[in-house]
């Protein structure tokens, strides 16, 4: 009888000890998903600049050969990311796609321009910048007119300062919850063994001996939720970077391995600071409280 007594106490505990590493696991992932996108917000900020195009209209009287030379030039230059090349024939078919196959039949001659398009280094995308950028375009004589949406840039870099302090406060709330959530999970392990511990204090056991094995516990619990958190959220990158170029361009690994690390180290770490709480609390709770 006593040994189905065991048993049944061993199986809730384990019960008990998966619950809370699964409960731990989930918030985890949480905080590290969050974490993931801070820590790399600067290239997905630098990825949506970058991909605004500028685009350097030449004058009529300016050649192919000219224009190609041109674009060959700009690519060099140090705020220049991409230079690209559009003859006439390509401009007329990009507007034919915009305006229609008929746009072209009320001018005696194409009104299209030979172009290029400049996709700028991330740093230069500023209205500061741009305007130097326009400046030091014009400046060449083969070179009528330098567009780009002005608000466009004004809107982007408004919206990325918005974002970064809403992922911020997202990310604090987050730890917050998950400290709350852990805190719990782990008070409620500790307090189904609260008349162990009393009974440790009574017979003079020291706050420090009472409270070692459940902070290896914690620790080891915490650990495991970790690698869990940090398994799941891998397979999810890897999943979708298989489905979009896109995420694979604008993660840093480096960084994204960094966050997986500390979500195993914040697992330990919140694991063994509500324990310690927790089992500080307990040890010297009264007798009459052991039942409420």
């Amino acid at each position: 009888m006593a040994t189905k007594g065991k048993n049944i106490v061993h199986r809730r505990l384990i019960r008990s000890y998966v619950t809370s590493v699964i409960s731990i696991s989930l918030v985890l992932v949480l905080v590290a998903a969050a974490a993931v996108f801070a820590a790399n917000a600067g290239g997905v900020a630098r990825w949506f600049k970058e991909n605004m195009a500028v685009s350097v209209l030449l004058k009529q009287s300016t050649s192919e050969k000219e224009g190609k030379a041109l674009s060959e030039e700009l690519a060099s230059r140090p705020y220049v990311k991409e230079s690209r090349f559009i003859s006439k024939e390509e401009g007329a078919e990009e507007m034919k796609g915009l305006l229609g196959e008929d746009f072209l039949s009320v001018f005696e001659s194409s009104p299209i321009p030979i172009s290029i398009d400049l996709k700028l280094d991330g740093d230069f995308i500023t209205r500061d910048s741009l305007e130097w950028v326009k400046k030091e375009l014009l400046a060449n004589k083969h070179v009528e007119e330098v567009v780009y949406q002005e608000t466009l840039v004004e809107t982007l870099n408004a919206n990325l300062r918005r974002i970064s302090l809403v992922v911020g406060v997202v990310i604090l709330l987050l730890l917050v919850i998950s400290f709350a959530l852990i805190s719990n999970t782990v008070r409620l392990n500790i307090y189904a063994r609260r008349f162990t511990i009393h009974t440790m204090s009574l017979v003079g056991a020291k706050r420090s001996f009472i409270a070692r094995p459940f902070l290896v516990q914690a620790a080891v619990q915490g650990a495991v939720a970790g690698l869990i958190a940090s398994a799941v959220l891998y397979a999810l990158i890897r999943i979708l970077s298989r489905d979009s170029d896109l995420l694979t361009l604008i993660l840093d690994m480096r960084l994204v391995w960094a966050v997986l690390v500390g979500t195993v180290l914040l697992g330990v770490a919140i694991c063994v600071v509500s324990t310690l709480l927790v089992v500080r609390r307990v040890a010297y709770i009264s007798k009459d409280d052991l039942y409420y």
